[in-house]
Order: C-alpha cells, then sequence, then structure tokens
C-alpha cells in the first residue's frame, strides 16, 4: 500500500457522496504534482461496487474495510479502525470531507494518532518544503489562516462544494485491497438500530450547488412555501438564518451559519435575511450570492454579487415564475 495522499471516502446507501468525489478530483491533483499514488479509503458494508466509481475520479488504490459493524457511521467503529490502517500503511496525508460525520471523525483521529488537524479548508497548495498548505476561513470568514504541518500524516478536513470535480474517466483501473477490520466491543459505544430518513426531493443543504434562504423578514413558517416552490423550480436546498430556526419557523437542521451548517453552493439567495455576521461566516464563501430585502442598507448587500431591493413576498414568486419559464424551455 503507497504512502502517498488518502481519501477517506464516505459513503450513503452505496453512492459515493458528492463531497467525497471532490476530494478525488483535488487528490488527483495534488498527487500528479507530488508524483504520489492516491489512494480512496471505503468503509462500510458490501462496498465492493465503488472501487470502480474511485477509480474513475482518481484512485491508483482503493482500501476496503469491509465489515457489518461499519454499514452505519459511528464514531468508535470508524475511528478504531482508520487509526489502525493508517498506523499500519503510514500515509502523508489523510483528507476527509468537513461533513457531520467528518467533523467527528477528524479530531478523534488527530488525537488517537498524535498529529494536528487543518480543518474546514477551502484551499490546498503544494509546498515544496513542507509538503502541503492548507487555506481556511478564521474570525468568520474575515481573514485566512495557512496552515502547515510538522509531523505525518497531515490530516485536513474540506470544505464541501470547495473544490471542482473532474469528469470520470471509466477506463481507469485501480489495484483494490481489503484492509483488516478489528473493531473491539469496547468501541462500540453507540449503536444504531435504526436510521429515519426524512422524504424529500430537495438536495441536502452541505452538497447543494444551489441554495434559497429565509430570515427573519420570512415573517412565519407558513411563508417558507413560496422559497419552497423556488426551489424546486431551480432545483435547490432550503436553509435559514439562526433568527428564523430561534423562532421556531424552521428546524435547526436548516439553519445556516456560524452555530448551523457551512455551506459553499455556487449560488446562494438570501431571502428576508439582514446579514449578520454570524450568518455570513456560513455562507461568505458562496460562488454568487443574490440578496432580496426591503432594507437598502442590510448588511447582506455588502457581500452579494446582485441585490434585489424590494419586498421578498413580490420578487420571490416573480422569480419563481421567470425560473420556470426558463427551464420549461
Amino acid at each position: 500500500m503507497p504512502k502517498g495522499i488518502w481519501i477517506i471516502v464516505e459513503q450513503k446507501n452505496h453512492q459515493i457522496r458528492k463531497v467525497s468525489l471532490e476530494l478525488l478530483s483535488q487528490g488527483r491533483k495534488l498527487a500528479d504534482q507530488i508524483e504520489e499514488e492516491l489512494t480512496a479509503v471505503i468503509a462500510g458494508e458490501g462496498i465492493d461496487s465503488l472501487a470502480a466509481q474511485a477509480a474513475a475520479y482518481g484512485a491508483d488504490t482503493v482500501l476496503l474495510l469491509d465489515d457489518a459493524k461499519l454499514a452505519e457511521y459511528t464514531t468508535g467503529a470508524y475511528t478504531s479502525v482508520l487509526n489502525a490502517v493508517i498506523r499500519q500503511y503510514e500515509p502523508q496525508a489523510v483528507l476527509i470531507g468537513n461533513t457531520a460525520s467528518g467533523k467527528d471523525l477528524a479530531p478523534r483521529l488527530a488525537q488517537r494518532l498524535g498529529v494536528g488537524l487543518a480543518s474546514d479548508c477551502t484551499g490546498i497548495e503544494v509546498d515544496p518544503e513542507k509538503f502541503l498548505t492548507f487555506k481556511r476561513p478564521i474570525y468568520a470568514g474575515k481573514a485566512f489562516a495557512f496552515v502547515t504541518a510538522v509531523n505525518r500524516p497531515i490530516l485536513a478536513t474540506l470544505r464541501p462544494n470547495t473544490f471542482p470535480i473532474v469528469a470520470p474517466d471509466a477506463s481507469r483501473t485501480a489495484e483494490v485491497s481489503a484492509g483488516k477490520v478489528n473493531i473491539d466491543p469496547s468501541d462500540l459505544r453507540a449503536i444504531i438500530k435504526e436510521v429515519a430518513i426524512a422524504a424529500s426531493q430537495r438536495p441536502e443543504l452541505t452538497e447543494a450547488n444551489i441554495i434559497v434562504s429565509g430570515g427573519r423578514g420570512m415573517k412565519g413558517p407558513e411563508n417558507y412555501v413560496i422559497l419552497e416552490e423556488l426551489a424546486d423550480a431551480i432545483g435547490a436546498a432550503v436553509g435559514a438564518s439562526r433568527a428564523a430556526v430561534d423562532s421556531g419557523w424552521k428546524e435547526q437542521k436548516f439553519q445556516v451559519g456560524q452555530t448551523g451548517k457551512t455551506v459553499s453552493p455556487t449560488l446562494y439567495i438570501a431571502c428576508g435575511i439582514s446579514g449578520a455576521i454570524q450568518h455570513l461566516a456560513g455562507m461568505g464563501s458562496s460562488k454568487f450570492i443574490v440578496a432580496i430585502n426591503k432594507d437598502p442598507e442590510a448588511n447582506i448587500f455588502n457581500v452579494a454579487d446582485y441585490g434585489i431591493v424590494g419586498d421578498l413576498f413580490e420578487v420571490v414568486p416573480l422569480l419563481t415564475q421567470e425560473f420556470k419559464k426558463l427551464v420549461n424551455e
């Protein structure tokens, strides 16, 4: 097993998650620059079919950790197994998606391995002296820190929707091997009995390319239907500000911001959101920001690429109509 760059691949229902495809694409670029091999590490149950997809997106080798106890992510089991294989093969760098499970797993792995962690990174550069340099936002996105590591392996989590996904190459093949899975019963402090999934055709908030969010200006939970109609017209996810969540208008899982989820979509449409610094910290890295607010002095306009000063209850339905026309054409 090579000692190059490892990508910890997240999979759900035997499908590789989008953030892991981003990491494989970026990892392939880095591996070519430093002339090392790229390894995809996939944990789960019955995951043999995912090896070909990992290879198509750039992996040279695929390490499968296949066990019934890994069918669903649990902190203890995944930390134990990954700690063991990382110590066994000694990769130079291990990259993990900055998702809910990634943010849970990475610091525990760092502690077990006795290394540092660069978290929520939005950029990676090859450093001729220090191997890799990571760029990460600090102070609620007002500044950036450039982080290097002394010890190996370098451990980092990367923000979703930050790196482009390459076109898959079906002709690529990878060397596939099975990793040793030895889970001590003491590591199974939590056992998942059942997973309840809410039915929704909308993309997951942290992986969506387009997000439509509403804030205090929505005036009540019943009014989110106009945002949902816009979101469905353009294939977007629906988000909310902390003010809307604290008011009980949306569940916490929809919250975007410093105390909610950090998102980096291609397009972020903020409706009735004033632009508090805590909210900007969660969506400020969006590629394009559109703000709709009746207050021309709202702080959200300071970061918006496009702004509409007007009543969102008039503007949003008009946008929905126009988007539906474009989609139908």
